[in-house]
């Protein structure tokens, strides 16, 4: 992979699961009848013995995977985050974060990239869900280079674990030099006027945003934020004491989700201005992905006005 190569996610994923299940025999994989999308069928390919073929059936699945895990496997659950996370949630809750069980859930098309599927498969709730679960980490990779390096981290991880990816292209912006772990946030731009915190997908465009910034001679500071749950708070009380105001911009409502979660970390820590760059309350549509971030202000050109804006006040 090369920085500014054009990769979906869910490819990295799917390629990530059939290097995994050649190194451990214990990694089963469980779909349900959307592997093409979700790039699962690249491991059904490679491993058709733990290749497990459910049918639209999320519930059942969940269900299945969280005994396979207490029988020493490490199974891992792929569907569309609007499924796994409402339909199949009470399964996930029950079955799996309750007793704390080694289950690794792949929510995929995460957001509002679903191929113009519009509201009723686009999750833009599903950080949310998860995130409030006890026991459940929460981790929303930036590109298909960090998606790679989350699958083997979170294959090694024990515990539940949601791992979060998208159907779409994004832009590759790390390289072999990028370690990613579970619970760190990564500084990607210094500056010490205002601090731009996004995760997933949304963390390409803002790192275009700082360097825009940094072009008008605004010093705009960029944390990368691949871990919801557990979030690095460190790093978000330390951008509020060093530039006073934030902003939070993601692929999700802006309730519930990384805004939400800085928010809590503020208020109890180190408040400061902040403002949410995410969807508003209410569900998505169809549509360019393009198109409808830029309806509801969460893309680049948001983030530059917003800091300006910030910065001004």
């Amino acid at each position: 992979m090369k920085i500014g190569e054009m990769i979906a996610p869910r490819a990295a994923f799917g390629d990530a699961l059939v290097e995994l299940g050649g190194k451990d025999q214990e990694v089963v994989v469980f779909d349900s009848d959307v592997g093409t999308s979700t790039q699962t069928a690249r491991f059904k390919g490679a491993y058709p013995d733990r290749f497990y073929q459910v049918g639209i059936a999320e519930q059942n699945m969940v269900a299945m995977a969280a005994g396979m895990s207490t029988l020493g496997f490490r199974p891992w659950v792929s569907t569309f985050a609007v499924f796994l996370a409402k339909r199949a949630a009470d399964q996930v809750r029950v079955s799996i974060a309750y007793p704390k069980l080694n289950v690794k859930l792949n929510g995929a098309y995460g957001g509002i990239p679903t191929g113009k599927a519009g509201a009723t498969h686009q999750s833009v709730e599903d950080i949310a869900v998860m995130r409030c679960m006890p026991h459940m980490t929460v981790v929303c990779p930036g590109d298909a280079y960090e998606t790679e390096q989350a699958v083997y981290e979170a294959n090694k991880f024990v515990g539940p674990l949601y791992l979060r990816t998208v159907r779409c292209p994004v832009p590759i912006i790390f390289d072999k030099n990028h370690l990613f772990e579970i619970g760190r946030a990564y500084t990607l731009h210094e500056g010490n006027q205002v601090t731009i915190i996004s995760t997933g997908m949304m963390t390409p465009k803002a790192l275009r945003a700082a360097l825009e910034l940094e072009k008008d001679g605004i010093k705009a500071r960029l944390i990368h934020m691949p871990t919801i749950k557990p979030m690095d708070e460190e790093a978000i009380v330390k951008a509020s004491k060093e530039t006073g105001q934030i902003i939070t911009i993601e692929n999700h409502s802006r309730l519930g989700g990384l805004g939400g979660a800085v928010a809590e970390v503020l208020s109890e820590h180190a408040p400061c201005k902040l403002h949410r760059l995410g969807f508003p309350d209410c569900f998505g549509e169809s549509g360019d992905n393009e198109a409808i971030f830029s309806k509801f202000g969460v893309n680049t050109e948001c983030i530059i006005s917003k800091a300006k804006e910030m910065i001004k006040c």
